[in-house]
């Protein structure tokens, strides 16, 4: 049997990929990409696109599993502020963690478990 060397839990190449969006917002900021280990901590793979306004985005796809990723935001190495989750690195910061779901349904469901239940129906106010 062969020992699985992939310390990170993702999953091999052969599996299904999931659509991700990773979005981001600084009013200042001139470059904004990612580095995880999705793409072995190498920024310059994952370059987030501007919409000009102080909003950054990038949509990937990536395999079912989880995920360690940080944003490097103008050269500086940060935690995504959006992320649910973080783990301490061995640099005395914080990777934030991103779990892939094997589907929208499924990554739905996980949500669920995390996420307080929201009543999106509208209640006229009751007059006293």
């Amino acid at each position: 049997m062969k020992h699985n060397h992939n310390h990170d839990n993702a999953p091999s190449a052969t599996a299904p990929l999931v659509s991700v969006r990773f979005e981001f917002t600084h009013p200042t900021a001139l470059t904004v990409s990612i580095a995880g280990s999705f793409n072995h901590w190498q920024p310059e793979k994952k370059t987030l696109h501007s919409s000009g306004v102080g909003h950054w985005w990038k949509e990937t796809s990536l395999a079912p599993g989880t995920y360690e990723y940080c944003l490097v935001v103008d050269g500086q190495w940060m935690p995504d502020p959006a992320a649910q989750e973080s783990v301490p690195n061995p640099f005395g910061g914080r990777n934030s963690i991103l779990k892939v779901a094997s589907s929208p349904e499924a990554g739905h469901r996980a949500n669920s478990t995390t996420l307080p239940l929201k009543n999106t129906t509208k209640q006229k106010p009751q007059k006293l």
